[in-house]
């Protein structure tokens, strides 16, 4: 028992299975800080994704017992917090987080500075939101566009939203776009809370207007990397950028895939005309019905896992000893951050229609641009499909996602004049590329599965149904 009250021990969850340790990235509370039930107090890194590990009780951090950059055992006792013995807080022994913590698995993000400091007027981390945050403002309906954030960059806090609610401000407005001008919230006893940021009608407009792009399947601006970097020592032509675990866990993958794979290539092309009239049919409908885009990866995943169930080889791994064919077909999805990839999986694909891949693709990339990602969302995977066509690229040599039997790449679909009958048409066309294991793929098999997946994409009509 301390002067603050009873001391609970903070312990590293068991995050995953698969997972016995995980390293503290950054600490978002210091010793002395007041936390909340649900308030990140760490970063967690492991080799799969980041996470936030959040308190299980209110009180005060007495004490930090790993440094940052420490690698800890699950299991371990990380920190200590001072919970008021007269508050009826849970005990020690309920402090320990276990396998429900999965869903806190959120991207890196840091935490709040002590109340009364003012926020960073560059604000770079106020679209990044704790699981508590999400939680409130779901409950509450309130658009997080319009709450101001105290915490260090900008960032917006659980009692932001308390007080933002507490203002009344949430029952005088409607939720909102995010290219709505902001209404500023009318004064009250709670805590101020500043307007949102005016968006000029200008800008809004431009928000609005679709992307320009070179492939006819790319729907947002490529995302370019946003790397911190230190200045190297003794000259100024050069920098160093430090290798974050997760870089270091994608080296070791794809080295390991190199080195004991024998990858082989091979590509096919593939006429879209049909699917590209299917799709501008029915994406207006769709869009109004399920709120999401309709893109073509569906179409073309739904293509891929029919001809895995004709030739269920390419849903295998090498063994040493023998080969392992997978029952279940587990599509790990390819989806590009700012400064890594994620391969995200869509279970049992081959039971889901075209709609219901489409929603799975969408809500597998929002979480992972978003870092909200579960360690349950990257496992299991058979085979991997990656749309490297949504940058505009038309050729790729993929490697593979190791321990998989095969990786495919849907190219950019680019308008081409091709010979039809003896005379030439301009075609929506694009190439498939796909890289095999040849331990256990030969040239024949792939051969033949890439003529199964052209078949497919080709073979869809303006009666094809999504449900």
């Amino acid at each position: 028992m301390s002067e603050q009250g009873k001391l609970t021990d903070v312990i590293m969850p068991q995050l995953a299975e698969s997972l016995v340790s995980a390293t503290i990235g950054k600490w978002l509370k210091k010793p002395g800080d007041t936390v909340e039930q649900y308030e990140p107090l760490c970063d967690l890194i492991t080799d799969k994704v980041n996470a936030e590990l959040p308190s299980t009780v209110d009180g005060t951090l007495v004490e930090l017992l790993v440094e940052e950059g420490e690698t800890v055992s699950v299991g371990a006792v990380i920190a200590r917090i001072a919970v008021p013995v007269a508050g009826g807080s849970a005990p020690a022994g309920e402090a320990s987080a276990d396998a429900d913590f999965a869903h806190t698995a959120t991207q890196a993000a840091y935490g709040t500075v002590p109340a009364g400091t003012a926020p960073d007027a560059d604000a770079p981390m106020r679209a990044r939101y704790s699981p508590a945050v999400q939680t409130l403002a779901q409950q509450h309906n309130i658009d997080l566009t319009a709450v101001s954030g105290t915490g260090l960059g900008g960032r917006i806090t659980r009692k932001d939203v308390l007080a933002y609610i507490e203002s009344g401000a949430a029952n005088r407005r409607p939720v909102r776009t995010a290219v709505a001008a902001a209404q500023p919230a009318a004064p009250s006893a709670a805590p101020s809370v500043q307007p949102a940021l005016q968006i000029p009608p200008a800008a809004a407009k431009e928000m609005l207007e679709p992307v320009r792009h070179s492939g006819l399947h790319l729907s947002e601006s490529p995302r370019i990397p946003t790397i911190e970097v230190e200045s190297g020592q003794g000259s100024s032509s050069e920098y160093l950028i430090d290798v974050t675990p997760i870089r270091n866990t994608i080296a070791t993958r794809m080295r390991q895939s190199v080195s004991e794979i024998p990858h082989a290539w091979t590509m096919i092309e593939v006429d879209m005309t049909n699917l590209v009239q299917l799709r501008h049919k029915l994406k207006d409908d769709f869009k109004r019905k399920e709120g999401i885009n309709l893109t073509y990866l569906a179409f073309m995943m739904k293509a891929v896992v029919s001809a895995i169930k004709d030739y269920p080889i390419m849903n295998s791994v090498w063994a040493v000893d023998k080969i392992i064919v997978k029952r279940d077909i587990n599509i790990s999805l390819a989806v590009g951050t700012e400064d890594s990839v994620m391969t995200p999986v869509i279970k049992k694909a081959d039971q889901k229609n075209i709609a219901g891949l489409a929603r799975e693709i969408d809500e597998l990339a929002q979480k992972t641009r978003e870092g909200k990602l579960r360690l349950d969302d990257m496992q299991g995977g058979t085979f991997t499909v990656n749309n490297t066509g949504s940058f505009g690229s038309i050729l790729s040599y993929p490697i593979i996602n190791y321990p998989q039997a095969a990786i495919l790449t849907f190219e950019s679909i680019v308008k081409k004049p091709v010979v039809i009958n003896d005379m030439i048409a301009v075609r929506s066309m694009a190439n498939i590329c796909l890289s095999l294991d040849h331990r256990i793929l030969d040239g024949v098999i792939c051969g033949r599965f890439l003529q199964r997946v052209k078949d497919n994409i080709e073979s869809y009509t303006p009666d094809t149904k999504l449900y």
